[in-house]
């Protein structure tokens, strides 16, 4: 078994074919996706998403570059929308300073909102980094100074540092479609040096499609083509490494259960 802990499902890119993605994802070994959202305001979609199909869960947050379209959004709100049963984590929350959708002081506020409802609500925050990383090291440390609450780097591409940092402050490092590009050494580099017990997978689909299919639209299916990578990169094999990953994301995504958890009513 595998798990893709960050896809959207909501996208546009899937709405013609979604029974058969997530279709495909099941007959890989797929058997659990989170679905992420990036908008409270279109929570609703990502809820239905998430009700439709058994092996799909969701969070509920407002990604960092569309923060300045949801400034209303509150503490409260978010920790009334977590309480549906398929939510298992809040955001996807943090910075982006490679693109000026939102202000930085905009992006600070809605990810501190974000913080506070995962630190509430003990429900793992999904951390978007781009471009900023001394930023986003620097609100970690202060609001875990405040209580502590769980936390991924999702889609890593950040500097040493900060998976290191991450890592030092309780959070999770997960690894995307980029770990496979011939040009990603580097993040390489820093997945070989993460603790194992913190180690996740994740297609961010439909964006970053693992080699061989890069350049087409990713999907859930694809995971396995970065666990593979990764479990080169670490030195295991293909069902350790999916055994590895599968544990860590359980012991993150704890409000959903793992199959052999499920209790069989029939």
């Amino acid at each position: 078994m595998l798990v893709d802990s960050h896809c959207h499902l909501d996208f546009p890119d899937f709405s013609e074919e979604r029974d058969a993605i997530v279709s495909r994802a099941r007959e890989a070994g797929i058997g659990r996706m989170v679905t992420i959202c990036t908008r409270v305001r279109k929570f609703d979609q990502i809820r239905e998403i998430a009700e439709t199909y058994d092996e799909v869960y969701c969070s509920v947050g407002t990604h960092p570059n569309n923060a300045a379209e949801e400034q209303d959004v509150t503490v409260e709100e978010l920790i009334q929308l977590s309480r549906h049963p398929k939510v298992v984590a809040i955001g996807e929350a943090g910075l982006d300073y490679h693109y000026d959708y939102a202000s930085p002081e905009i992006q600070a506020k809605s990810f501190r909102i974000q913080i506070a409802a995962a630190r509430e609500t003990g429900l793992p925050l999904v951390i978007h980094a781009r471009s900023a990383d001394d930023d986003i090291e620097a609100i970690l440390r202060e609001e875990m100074g405040k209580g502590g609450f769980p936390f991924i780097l999702h889609c890593f591409s950040s500097g040493r540092r900060l998976a290191e940092t991450g890592v030092a402050l309780g959070g999770y490092i997960s690894f995307s479609g980029i770990l496979t590009f011939r040009n990603s050494q580097n993040i390489r580099d820093i997945a070989a040096i993460v603790s194992h017990d913190r180690l996740l997978v994740e297609t961010d689909a439909p964006f970053l499609s693992p080699v061989p299919y890069r350049g087409k639209r990713n999907e859930p299916a694809f995971v396995a083509h970065t666990a593979s990578a990764l479990a080169d990169v670490i030195g295991v094999d293909t069902q350790e490494i999916a055994k590895l990953t599968t544990d860590n994301f359980f012991r993150l995504f704890n409000k959903m259960k793992a199959p052999d958890q499920v209790v069989d009513k029939a």
